[in-house]
């Protein structure tokens, strides 16, 4: 069983104001991370695990009774390590 991918408002709305090319690599991978999501996912600190497309992290919350992946931040690169 895939797991679902779920947006936090704020990673929503970045995604929204994306161009439509780089939010389609996006959901893209997504979907591949829905069937096999320790493949492509990284530990990162806390609870979160961390997805990179391009020049672009996802910060990654996992629910493993529901089976759900929580997108909590999706930002640049640069800026995602500072928050």
């Amino acid at each position: 069983m895939s797991y679902s991918v779920k947006f936090d408002k704020n990673a929503s709305g970045f995604l929204e104001k994306l161009e439509v090319k780089e939010s389609l690599r996006i959901i893209n991978k997504l979907e591949n991370v829905k069937e096999n999501p320790f493949h492509y996912l990284e530990h990162y600190e806390g609870e979160y695990y961390k997805l990179r497309v391009g020049d672009y992290r996802l910060l990654i919350d996992i629910d493993f009774e529901e089976k759900i992946l929580w997108v909590r931040i999706l930002d640049k690169r640069g800026r995602i390590y500072k928050r």
